[in-house]
């Protein structure tokens, strides 16, 4: 399993090698690729289930090709990122060997996840109703853009669900264009639900011994993942339009400008608010009749941005920050990626981890370094145990 250190983005610590992972004993046939599967099966193996991927001969994962950034050995690093603790068998789909060894694999899985357009792997002959029939405790993902009726033919690019679904309508200046969030959001959320489904299907199969088809789209994922937004038009009719970094509903809720960078501020209450002006030297703001109550403040949302930026702007974020904190207002400044970690480093959180490469390993099997897995158990950690695998690195043992 990989190692924690003490570097400027490690930690010391980690789970002990010869430990059992919740999931021991699960084999999953991952036919995925690109992101929301790959996500889901990674986050699965992390926890100890044993996720075989299968990719085309000669090409493998799109996402191998997804650079620049790489490593050192010329590999993505867009593909490193979600393919960890996997092993890797290069099948030709389209030939009867390859779909007799993809059967096998099949057989010998407890788990099979799959994001091609939908009816391909019907197409193929391993569709659900044909695989039930012969393993009717096989539990089957299938992951689509926009559902398998009327929308299977629309193509589930993350960019275009975030067009089409909303949430770039509610991202981005008021008076600037529809933006998307800095990285494929909908995708992770829609990893994260194909995860939780298929854990379910499994607690039922150790119950009743009885498979399932387990259904997710990005479509239906990201409108459930726009929880207030969503909601707002579901409830009140509302169509919500774009606020910047502001909040629809809480002010102040958004980044202030600072004397050299931004600041986050998230006031949740009149109280936070009443400690907010005490903090920034202006008491009676929250005696203002414009901002008394949250709806108060909601309504002056620009004058009270005004009066706090004149504030803020005297000194900078970390400064802002630290006295905020001290007075318990949630704030804190916009880090980058590598502030971010080294955040993370500060407080004790995992951050970043490395994956030793293990015996007999090629050149492009060398050392991996990890963004490690949030989910903390006590008993049945996360482990590390294999890099990211070479194009169809296992599959002479995996057919064997």
């Amino acid at each position: 399993m990989g190692t924690q250190h003490d570097t400027p983005d490690q930690r010391a610590g980690g789970p002990d090698a010869g430990g059992r992972g919740a999931l021991d004993g699960l084999r999953i046939a991952d036919f995925s690729r690109v992101l929301a599967g790959p996500y889901a099966t990674m986050l699965l193996a992390d926890l100890g289930a044993d996720v075989v991927k299968v990719e085309r001969p000669g090409i493998g994962d799109d996402t191998r090709a997804w650079y620049p950034p790489a490593d050192q050995n010329g590999t993505s690093t867009y593909f490193l990122g979600v393919n960890r603790n996997k092993r890797s068998v290069a099948l030709d789909l389209t030939t009867e060997d390859g779909l007799a060894q993809a059967r096998a694999l099949i057989a010998r899985s407890d788990v099979l996840v799959e994001n091609f357009r939908p009816n391909t792997m019907e197409r193929l002959g391993l569709g659900h109703r044909e695989l039930r029939a012969r393993h009717p405790g096989l539990i089957f993902c299938s992951i689509s853009g926009f559902g398998s009726g009327a929308g299977a033919a629309i193509p589930g690019y993350d960019l275009l669900v975030q067009a089409m679904g909303g949430l770039m309508s509610v991202t981005g200046d008021a008076a600037g264009e529809p933006m998307k969030t800095g990285v494929a959001l909908v995708d992770v959320i829609t990893g994260l639900h194909a995860a939780l489904g298929i854990l379910a299907a499994v607690r039922h199969r150790d119950t009743t011994g009885e498979g399932q088809r387990v259904e997710v789209n990005l479509l239906g994922s990201l409108l459930s993942a726009m929880v207030n937004q969503a909601s707002a038009f579901a409830v009140a009719g509302v169509v919500p339009g774009r606020l910047g970094n502001a909040h629809p509903s809480i002010a102040p809720y958004e980044t202030f400008a600072c004397a050299d960078r931004p600041l986050a501020i998230a006031v949740g209450n009149d109280r936070q608010f009443a400690v907010l002006a005490e903090a920034v030297g202006d008491p009676r703001l929250a005696r203002d009749d414009r901002f008394r109550t949250n709806a108060d403040r909601v309504a002056h949302r620009a004058a009270l941005r005004d009066i706090l930026t004149e504030r803020l702007r005297a000194q900078g974020a970390d400064h802002w920050s630290a006295v905020l904190l001290a007075a318990g207002v949630p704030a804190g400044p916009v880090n980058t990626m590598d502030e971010a970690f080294d955040l993370a480093r500060k407080l004790g959180l995992p951050g970043i981890v490395d994956i030793p490469a293990t015996p007999g390993d090629t050149a492009e099997q060398r050392p991996s370094r990890q963004v490690a897995n949030p989910i903390a158990l006590s008993a049945t950690p996360a482990q590390y145990r294999l890099p990211p695998p070479g194009l169809g690195r296992h599959t002479a043992d995996i057919v064997r």
